[in-house]
């Protein structure tokens, strides 16, 4: 699939303009310049041509701080990774310097390039473009990225160049397993992306809020394909104050809505906290796989006996969610990283299982007789057959004479029940009690 850069200096509408042609709200805008750090990728396509569109940060040519570096650093990657290059300028600033170091690098670069001038709104402002033609640029492209002015015949001309599509072969086509790694600031989060990765995908800085957006990474490993998903820490309502920063904690738990497994990193050094509960308990509400991911353990008193206790207690602290798998690791050394993706295939597998009707009433009357159910209001509760409703979790309908009168425990019995015989230890899993109508067969 072909790939599409999007560069340009800061707050010149990039991100605006990967929304509107990724027709998504996957990008964080905001009028402040420099909000978008590092590449954020998305599928998008136009007039049956599919291809991947990253969003850049903005391109800054001194030094200013480690962020400007840094997302410099992620300008050149993208540059050496994209097919297709497109530069954004302003139309309401005007030609700036900085422009012209840009598109001189972009140039360079030999790669087919489009010149698009952002924030013109309609045809009477195409007047603005005069000054853009000083860089010896033969086409250039009006474009509103706010208001979709433009985009469509910036796109047309773009996907001439990209190859027609081929058709998938869908029996063979591979399932993308979206995995987001979340935390509180400054554990580790980017450090394990870029491990994982194998390169230095976005910026890592002992700077706690390094990371506004959340990053979507697609990659291949050992024919399974993924999403990593980097996310801005979360930290307590009471300890966010900057607008930017509340709009980057919603991205991140918005990323839990859209992911399959999700990975609570923790600090070994500083154990687990309050807030890492709480992501915790965010995912859980959704439904989502969880791996609980232990990093810094390169600096943990790892004796044996230190290690018994943090490990039990991590497990106390976190039994609300007792299929979720505990993965030390160091994302600075390594050690422990070339778990992570066997781990997360696993809890996959288990989160999408899919069990025969014949095969969950065997497994349910075998639990009734190893545990009778209890009375209720002076009868016997009593459980007539069970369905599969759903994966991603496993959803189980239990068809009853009392369902609303079943106590937790009885059904916290009949989860460890299909858990151990199904083996879907380390995935969450639904029971859904419902009373049989009239109408509906007995099996």
């Amino acid at each position: 699939m072909a790939i599409i850069a999007i560069v340009g200096r800061p707050n010149v509408g990039k991100s605006t303009l990967f929304n509107r042609i990724s027709k998504s709200s996957r990008a964080l805008v905001d009028d402040l310049p420099g909000v978008t750090r590092d590449r954020n990728y998305a599928r998008s396509s136009w007039d049956e041509k599919s291809f991947t569109l990253v969003d850049t940060g903005g391109f800054v040519s001194t030094d200013i701080s480690v962020f400007d570096k840094g997302a410099r650093e992620q300008i050149f990657h993208a540059i050496e990774q994209a097919d297709i290059l497109l530069f954004v300028a302003d139309g309401r600033a005007g030609l700036h310097p900085e422009d012209a170091s840009i598109f001189d690098i972009l140039r360079r670069s030999s790669k087919p390039l489009f010149f698009s001038v952002n924030k013109i709104d309609g045809p009477e402002q195409q007047g603005k473009l005069a000054d853009f033609y000083a860089l010896g640029v033969q086409d250039l492209y009006p474009v509103s990225g706010a208001h979709g002015f433009g985009v469509g015949d910036l796109l047309s001309d773009i996907v001439k160049l990209i190859a027609e599509p081929v058709e998938a072969d869908t029996e063979s086509e591979v399932r993308e397993i979206r995995i987001s790694i979340l935390g509180r600031p400054n554990v580790g989060k980017s450090t394990l992306v870029n491990r994982i990765l194998g390169e230095p995908r976005v910026i890592v800085s002992p700077i706690a809020g390094t990371t506004r957006d959340a990053v979507d990474t697609p990659f291949e490993r050992d024919g399974g394909k993924y999403l990593l998903i980097d996310t801005a820490g979360i930290r307590r309502k009471g300890k966010t104050h900057e607008k930017l920063e509340k709009i980057s904690i919603v991205k991140a738990l918005q990323s839990i809505d859209k992911s399959h497994v999700c990975i609570v990193l923790i600090d070994a050094v500083e154990g687990p906290a309050d807030q890492d509960l709480h992501i915790a308990g965010y995912i859980q509400e959704r439904s989502r796989a969880c791996i609980v991911g232990v990093n810094k353990w390169d600096a943990f008193d790892s004796t044996p006996k230190a290690t018994k206790n943090f490990l039990e207690d991590l497990k106390y602290r976190f039994r609300f969610m007792p299929f979720a798998p505990i993965l030390p690791l160091s994302a600075l050394t390594g050690k422990g990283v070339r778990k992570v993706l066997p781990s997360v295939r696993d809890v996959f597998t288990q989160y999408n299982s899919r069990i025969s009707t014949g095969i969950l009433n065997r497994a349910l009357q075998e639990a009734l007789e190893t545990h009778e159910p209890p009375l209720v209001r002076g009868r016997r509760l009593k459980f007539f057959y069970a369905t599969q409703a759903d994966t991603r979790p496993p959803t189980f309908v239990l068809f009853c004479n009392y369902p609303e009168s079943i106590h937790f425990s009885y059904e916290r019995f009949l989860v460890n029940q299909f858990r151990e015989r199904f083996g879907l230890d380390k995935t969450p899993l639904k029971l859904v009690f419902r009373g049989r109508t009239q109408r509906e067969p007995r099996q």
